[in-house]
């Protein structure tokens, strides 16, 4: 089974004190790259969020970039060409998604490319809400 585990799920899954911790670790400490995916664009992300959380929370570059190299090890990393940009991009414009949405717009895009079976996330209501079709498979862990 292809799971497919967005930005929100891979964060908490990286911190013993996030509220998520406990579901979503085991997504990440199991995870394969054959069982496995995340977009290409979840690398950022990770490393943008684990390199600027507030207080004692934030890692340290080397160690936010050791933990995407850890990421592109246990999982199938799914890119965009630029043709599906254009397309995610267009869909969200005619379905009047604005701001960040586009981010788990790509994701979502990343997560079909994948044929992914579950796609876990911790933001259920704006993905289910940009890809409707996808609804049945979009859960937390």
């Amino acid at each position: 089974m292809k799971v497919f585990l967005d930005t929100s799920v891979l964060i908490a899954a990286q911190d013993a004190e996030h509220p998520h911790f406990l579901p979503s670790f085991p997504l990440l400490a199991e995870a394969t790259p054959e069982t496995t995916a995340c977009g290409a664009h979840t690398l950022a992300e990770t490393y943008s969020v684990l390199s600027r959380l507030p207080g004692t929370k934030q890692k340290r570059p080397e160690f936010a970039s050791l933990l995407v190299d850890q990421m592109v090890a246990r999982m199938t990393v799914v890119p965009l060409t630029v043709n599906e940009y254009a397309t995610a991009i267009h869909n969200a414009a005619k379905s009047q998604h604005v701001g960040g949405k586009i981010f788990d717009a790509l994701l979502l895009a990343c997560a079909r490319k994948a044929n992914a079976e579950i796609i876990y996330t911790w933001n259920i209501k704006d993905f289910r809400a940009i890809a409707p079709d996808l609804a049945d498979r979009i859960i937390t862990p």
